[in-house]
């Protein structure tokens, strides 16, 4: 009797481990004829029976409905989204329960290559099938400018794919576009680890990131870290001596500047730098000087024609300093003499305006420059044309506004 009850018990164990795997197969072909709905119901039947669920192939194929579930559904949104991250989430878990194996069994499933343009019924749908339709969503998504969606695709296929450096950066430029800061730090950082990719582009949106949150030791850092990679990249050498500026670390800008300009004797913003660093330490005519060859290399350059024609007026407004300090009878002898040389620095900076202005036509600031050195010079005509413009541009108490 004992071993008639045994064997009903055998009997009975043995028929629910054939149902549970009946629910497995009929999962399965529901996946396969296109059912995702039931198809997913028979595998989370089948997951919570201690048997079928204790089993990486049972996960791999609710991970395989799932993907199926995200890719044949042509919308993008949050909701559709989820269905991907929860297939990602099955596969992770699925490899785990194989013993982590890419080589080998269930684990070597999970992570078959998969290639895109092939019929479906041959595509392995694997965790690359999810990447590769992660990708072509994300695509999808920029195209219909949704930006937001587009990163969240690239997103997730970034956390399969560590080193693909395509999504990786258009992950981090979606991010720094859509104020996503430190997501798009995660992506970068990801990609500066990866050596043989070009990573000029992922440096200089980092450096602009680090610089927008004021953090300049940060950009600093990052620019050394590039132009030990990059050592002749002219853009990385301006970044460099314009946190030196900003980090007041001017005797290493200085030697900065000197070592660049032996390179590109010609690069109008070092030599602006150059220009501003020497007013900043007192050499203004070794200032004037790198100002004035800036212009000469690119006229149309706008700081440096606007750079120059400030520090002349910075000149004349020195010696009008000196000239108010000087006693009565010291006024008296100087101030013909003075008031030419100041005369003259107005006179000198008029053409550097002018070309400011042609270059930004609606500049009012540099307008007002122009206005009042035509009133100084008493070139009453000048000094009108440039009153009717402001008051034409800002109103006709435009002096009092201003």
């Amino acid at each position: 009797m004992k071993k008639l009850i045994l064997s009903l018990a055998l009997v009975a164990v043995t028929a629910i481990a054939f149902g549970q795997k009946k629910v497995v197969r009929s999962a399965n072909k529901n996946f396969k004829s296109g059912d995702l709905e039931a198809a997913l119901t028979d595998i989370n039947t089948a997951i919570e029976d201690p048997e079928t669920g204790a089993e990486p192939e049972t996960y791999l194929l609710k991970a395989q409905i799932e993907l199926k579930m995200f890719g044949s559904d042509s919308t993008q949104n949050a909701e559709n989204l989820e269905i991907g991250e929860a297939s990602l989430a099955t596969f992770f878990k699925t490899f785990e329960m194989a013993g982590s194996n890419k080589e080998d069994g269930v684990g070597k499933d999970v992570y078959a290559d998969d290639v895109t343009g092939v019929p479906d019924n041959l595509r392995p749908y694997s965790i690359f099938t999810l990447k590769n339709t992660s990708f072509d969503k994300a695509i999808r998504s920029y195209e219909n400018e949704d930006l937001e969606m587009a990163y969240e695709y690239f997103n997730l296929a970034g956390e399969i794919d560590q080193m693909d450096t395509t999504i990786h950066y258009n992950a981090g430029f979606l991010a720094n576009e859509l104020g996503r800061t430190e997501d798009a730090k995660k992506h970068f950082n990801l990609l500066f680890e990866i050596p043989e990719y070009n990573k000029l582009n992922a440096y200089y949106t980092m450096i602009q990131i680090a610089s927008a949150e004021e953090d300049s030791e940060g950009a600093y850092e990052l620019v050394k870290n590039a132009r030990e990679e990059y050592p002749e990249d002219k853009v990385l050498a301006e970044y460099e001596i314009q946190l030196l500026l900003q980090l007041n670390k001017m005797d290493e800008a200085m030697a900065q500047i000197n070592e660049a300009l032996k390179k590109d004797p010609e690069n109008t913003a070092i030599l602006l730098r150059s220009g501003y660093l020497k007013e900043q330490s007192g050499d203004i005519e070794g200032a004037l000087a790198d100002y004035k060859k800036s212009v000469e290399v690119d006229p149309e350059f706008y700081e440096g024609n606007y750079y120059t024609g400030a520090l002349l007026l910075e000149m004349a407004k020195e010696v009008m300093t000196e000239l108010n300090a000087l006693s009565d009878e010291e006024w008296e002898k100087r101030s013909d003499e003075m008031g030419a040389t100041i005369n003259g620095y107005y006179d000198d900076a008029v053409p550097y305006f002018e070309k400011s202005l042609e270059i930004r036509p609606e500049d009012t600031d540099v307008m007002a420059i122009l206005f009042q050195i035509h009133s100084r010079l008493k070139n009453a005509e000048e000094a009108e044309k440039y009153n009717q413009k402001l008051i034409e541009l800002l109103g006709p108490n435009w002096m009092e506004e201003g």
